[in-house]
């Protein structure tokens, strides 16, 4: 575009042909919900900028897709793929939205979903909402993209765009970026907005960015990142907003770097230990110093207190949310939800229940003790004897473990086979964590995370980046 041979009307005509021709109809990917009906207009609009010299910087001009429970101000809907909110238009556009269309950025549409963020069932399928049907895996379409991301990774992944937003509150950007074959970045918690975006739990959640490449992601992450004086999280004492998180890209940061391999994270499948071991194998080749094993000293007993964590925080952040949704939303509560669904329930729940709605309902004020001690046990053996201990015992720049495993057949009846994955600590921690693909296990998409510290993301961007280059492991996916 800079060399005038492509316009940035040009380029979103171009998405929007191939999200008609790749992702419509009974054999598409189903990946993205709606697409932007003012795309067009607004890639013009960045044009007629960039002619007069004035564009904006390196996503000017550049079409972004975002997940559906991102709040936008305009002709799209805000759903989280749930029926109750399908007609609901949000009153302003989420912070990092606004942060997008400063940045030039084209907003091309809104993808698919677990529906609400996969928070409403034990049992659920990933990418799957009532609203938006089941998203499929560009690579095998019979199989899961995981989720709760599952549209923008699959859309990345299958070059519907150039890059997408997706939302996290523990795997939901790191698992189907890794099924997907794309990079994923789990921001430190409050690097990002949360403002805006139709929340699980405001101890974990987070929005970042899907791409093919890391220095695509870390051009979206320097748009997305920054202060939100709405946001009490972007306000923290030690926060660190790098603006330009391209200048970490160093195709030989890999070189001195000292990794701690969480072995505890591993052997959960055969095929995916094989191809960490080659990327292992990669990082000592390109000057890495590997710490082997590096295990958290308290990597695991949480996971019961996370739950309970997110199950009251599900109610209070929700009720807050839809209290003041815009116009359109059928619900203004969680209560009011659970009975939508019931009084839907072919269309709503035709494969599973909504179990964790009604445990989160039940949960009392976030006053509670048990809510309290809970969260404080999974800051306390997530951070100080978790991550920060890991890192402090042996000199560490950053961890490493398996993203996930390969994607699973999308089963509806008996829900999501997921095998394993080690997003947990950062999730829980509210540290940053990266994905990147490492290799294929029968010619399934795996990735590699690199998680570290609190603010540690141009450490983890310069090591993800220099493994990239070093492996180019990625490989488009047939379509």
């Amino acid at each position: 575009m800079g060399a005038g041979r492509l316009t940035a009307r040009e380029l979103t005509e171009l998405y929007l042909e191939r999200i008609a021709a790749a992702d419509r109809g009974p054999d598409g990917l189903n990946s993205v919900i709606e697409v932007n009906p003012e795309a067009a207009a607004i890639a013009a609009e960045r044009d007629a900028e960039r002619a007069a010299g004035r564009a904006r910087g390196p996503l000017h001009g550049i079409p972004v897709l975002l997940k559906d429970n991102i709040d936008t101000a305009d002709g799209m809907r805000t759903s989280a793929g749930s029926l109750a909110l399908a007609e609901h238009t949000a009153r302003a556009d989420a912070h990092l939205v606004r942060r997008l269309r400063d940045a030039g950025a084209v907003i091309l549409g809104k993808t698919n979903l677990s529906e609400w963020a996969n928070f409403r069932s034990s049992r659920s399928t990933s990418g799957w909402s009532a609203r938006g049907g089941q998203t499929r895996n560009p690579y095998a379409p019979e199989r899961n993209p995981c989720g709760s991301s599952s549209g923008s990774g699959a859309a990345v992944s299958a070059n519907l765009a150039a890059v997408a937003v997706g939302t996290e509150t523990d795997g939901s950007i790191v698992c189907p970026a890794s099924t997907c074959g794309v990079v994923g970045i789990k921001p430190t918690l409050g690097l990002v907005s949360r403002v805006g975006v139709i929340p699980i739990a405001h101890s974990q959640d987070t929005a970042g960015p899907m791409a093919r490449t890391v220095a695509d992601a870390a051009a979206l992450l320097g748009a997305l990142a920054g202060p939100d004086p709405r946001d009490a999280a972007t306000g923290a004492r030690d926060a660190v907003f790098a603006g330009d998180y391209a200048r970490f890209l160093d195709p030989d940061g890999l070189r001195g770097a000292r990794l701690g391999v969480a072995r505890a994270y591993f052997g959960f499948h055969p095929g995916v230990d094989r191809v960490l071991a080659a990327a292992l194998a990669a990082m000592r080749q390109a000057g890495a110093v590997l710490v082997d094993p590096a295990d958290l000293p308290a990597s695991g007993p949480y996971e019961a207190d996370e739950l309970e964590v997110l199950l009251y925080e599900f109610k209070a952040d929700l009720d807050a949310y839809l209290a003041q949704a815009g116009p359109g939303a059928a619900v203004r509560s969680l209560a009011e939800l659970i009975a939508f669904n019931e009084e839907h329930r072919e269309r709503e729940m035709p494969h599973f229940g909504q179990e964790l709605f009604e445990r989160a309902q039940a949960k009392g004020p976030l006053t509670d003790s048990a809510y309290r001690d809970a969260l404080a046990r999974c800051r306390r053996l997530a951070r100080a004897e978790g991550i920060d201990a890991a890192l402090r015992r042996h000199r560490l720049d950053a961890l490493v473990a398996p993203s996930n495993g390969p994607a699973w057949l999308t089963d509806p009846v008996n829900g999501d086979h997921f095998v394993g994955g080690s997003s947990t600590p950062a999730a829980v921690a509210g540290y940053p964590a990266v994905t990147v693909p490492a290799g294929f296990v029968s010619g399934l998409p795996v990735g590699v995370t690199f998680f570290g510290a609190a603010w540690s993301e141009g450490t983890l961007l310069r090591c993800a980046h220099a493994f990239e280059q070093a492996t180019r492991a990625r490989r488009a996916p047939a379509l």
